[in-house]
């Protein structure tokens, strides 16, 4: 079957209706029903606990709390590199950005306008830029860190779609990370602008950050922006900046000429929080 057939179905479920109940679920406290949703989750999925800073799956009272578990101290150091990857996952793409186009998948790009939710301005920083889009899987670890220090400057919801984002859909549906409901989050690094997007999904309950807390729901018709201008909000690298409530993909921009991506690095290949993801020019 192809990929544009398997991910017909999608274009007919309720898929944001299916989210809220999902969003619901994840966050009720439900005692020995909750324990062994996370059990079977667990098995399911391979889910190393021994990471975790808390393995008790009994101690967590909600599925939410469980899947935005914190990892033991130093469970991922921070390599000697200028720019570290955010999370735990595989590659999606990464790569130049050609003039504003983003590579999805064979077939498939998308602009960085769109992908920020139509700010011209902002997109023309990363022209003939660089990329990388990582998927998270329901198995990983769900918080999202900074790649290298960064200053915020502003956080831009933007209403969208609710596709899957796994690998099947990528290649299947066109534009999907700009059609997506997104939180793009821009800071101001020593070599320019730096984009982090957080790319919802199908059951993809909520994304939170550490300066705004839970940014949808609810989820608002129109784009919605906040500036930071009048704080000075500072995440070093490795530090955390968000979370998934249940899995997704991050789209990262970075302005052109600035750096070289791990020579390491393939398309499909899994990568860990704090390994190297590249190095200034």
């Amino acid at each position: 079957m192809s990929d544009r057939l398997a991910v017909l179905p999608q274009y007919l479920l309720p898929k944001t209706a299916l989210t809220n109940f999902a969003g619901r679920v994840a966050g009720a406290k439900g005692g020995a029903m909750t324990t062994r949703l996370i059990r079977w989750f667990v098995g399911k999925y391979d889910v190393n606990m021994a990471e975790a800073a808390n393995p008790d799956i009994a101690s967590y009272h909600s599925f939410n709390d469980f899947f935005t578990r914190a990892l033991k101290p130093g469970a991922r150091p921070l390599a000697e590199a200028d720019l570290v990857c955010p999370v735990d996952g595989r590659i999606s793409q990464f790569g130049a950005i050609e003039d504003d186009q983003i590579f999805q998948a064979k077939g498939h790009r998308f602009s960085t306008t769109a992908l920020v939710g139509g700010d011209r301005a902002l997109a023309a920083h990363f022209q003939h830029g660089s990329f990388a889009n990582l998927y998270l899987s329901p198995r990983d670890y769900h918080r999202i860190h900074m790649p290298c220090d960064g200053k915020l400057t502003r956080m831009i919801y933007v209403p969208g779609e609710l596709f899957s984002v796994n690998p099947t859909t990528a290649r299947g549906i066109p534009g999907l990370f700009a059609r997506n409901e997104r939180v793009v989050c821009v800071f101001e690094t020593a070599v320019g602008p730096f984009v982090m997007t957080l790319v919802g999904a199908t059951i993809v309950g909520s994304m939170a950050t550490v300066w705004h807390g839970v940014v949808n729901p609810p989820r608002q018709p129109d784009v919605c922006e906040w500036t930071y201008a009048d704080q000075n909000i500072v995440l070093k690298k490795g530090e955390e900046l968000g979370r998934f409530l249940l899995g997704s993909t991050v789209v990262m921009l970075f302005p052109k000429d600035t750096l070289h991506f791990n020579a390491q690095w393939q398309p499909a290949g899994p990568v860990r929080l704090g390994e190297c993801m590249a190095n200034l020019k």
